[in-house]
């Protein structure tokens, strides 16, 4: 299956970057949005993650992984939510704020931009690749 891309949202005061690498990995369930939850559902093993804090300065932080796809979310009291597990790679030397994304005009058209209370969002390799060059 082909690799796909995706920007995840927290917010650092209930689980930060730092959270996340100490832990090493990371069950990313409670999401209750149903947009959000069918992104999930798409997720694969070894899709790559955007790590984007919300709170505080909004900014891309880091890179994760899938490493788990798709299953039933143990915070959930009916059924049909889902949960993922993620683990992080490496953190962007420069975090990539939400100004600056809004400044790029090759940025635009994703979700962040159009719809930015979506917690779990699907990027084309371009858009992810781009912001990941902004972070360098």
């Amino acid at each position: 299956m082909k690799r796909q891309y995706w920007l995840v949202k927290q917010e650092p005061e209930s689980y930060s970057w730092e959270d996340f690498v100490r832990d090493g990995k990371a069950v990313w369930d409670g999401v209750r949005n149903f947009q959000a939850r069918n992104n999930l559902k798409l997720m694969q093993k070894g899709d790559s993650i955007l790590f984007y804090a919300s709170g505080g300065p909004k900014a891309v932080q880091g890179l994760a992984q899938v490493v788990k796809a798709a299953f039933p979310d143990p915070t959930a009291d009916e059924p049909g939510w889902v949960a993922v597990e993620l683990k992080p790679e490496r953190p962007l030397p420069h975090p990539v704020s939400l100004e600056a994304i809004k400044r790029e005009p090759a940025l635009a058209r994703i979700l962040l931009v159009r719809n930015s209370r979506l917690s779990v969002m699907p990027l084309d390799a371009e858009a992810f690749a781009h912001i990941v060059r902004l972070g360098q």
